[in-house]
């Protein structure tokens, strides 16, 4: 149900305009075909995500709920096969590479919940790209923190938030420095931990 909550949340948080784009680091010839793989991903992995959300904020949606899940995990199955496949041939695929698509290939990574060992290892070579400005530090922030929680680890940044049910508020999971938090993301272009809840009332 957490992981579950927690794929919600991304989605909501892409929503309101979290989901950082940030320029190219570098410029050099893209790789097309393979911009147009990712986005194609992306495009599948976020469809079932606003259905979910839909029905989330009580909106209308054509599937039912468990269409919706079926497909969502169907379509995370294939993405996670398809992600591993381009972190072989190419490592973590960075703004040289595949432009503002690397954002999106961040996003598929983000939600390769059963498998935390690649989750881990698309971190390191994220890390790689991300200290050459090659990858966004935002979008590293929310992974590193994705793969703690995942972990049962105390988060750093703050961006895993989970829903009480009964108030229907959001607080993040466990901070390892909660006196820290807003220094640690204010360093990563993240806004105060406390505003970051707030949007998600």
């Amino acid at each position: 149900m957490r992981i579950l909550l927690a794929k919600t949340l991304l989605i909501i948080a892409l929503l309101c305009g979290y989901f950082a784009i940030t320029p190219p680091a570098q410029v050099v010839k893209k790789n097309t075909a393979l911009i147009k793989q990712i986005d194609s991903m992306f495009k599948t992995d976020q469809f079932w995500r606003v259905e979910f959300t839909k029905r989330y904020r009580k909106e209308k949606s054509a599937y039912s709920d468990e269409t919706i899940q079926n497909k969502w995990e169907e379509a995370d199955r294939i993405n996670e096969l398809k992600a591993k496949a381009i972190i072989k041939k190419y490592g973590y695929p960075g703004y040289d590479l595949v432009g503002s698509s690397s954002d999106s290939f961040w996003a598929i990574i983000q939600h390769c919940d059963d498998d935390i060992p690649f989750q881990e290892r698309a971190l390191a070579l994220m890390k790689q790209q991300m200290v050459k400005n090659n990858a966004s530090k935002r979008n590293y922030a929310y992974l590193i923190d994705r793969v703690l929680v995942n972990k049962d680890q105390k988060q750093i940044y703050g961006t895993q938030l989970s829903r009480d049910n009964k108030t229907g508020k959001f607080s993040p999971f466990p901070l390892k420095d909660p006196k820290s938090v807003d220094k640690l993301r204010k360093e990563v272009g993240l806004e105060p931990l406390a505003v970051y809840i707030k949007n998600f009332q």
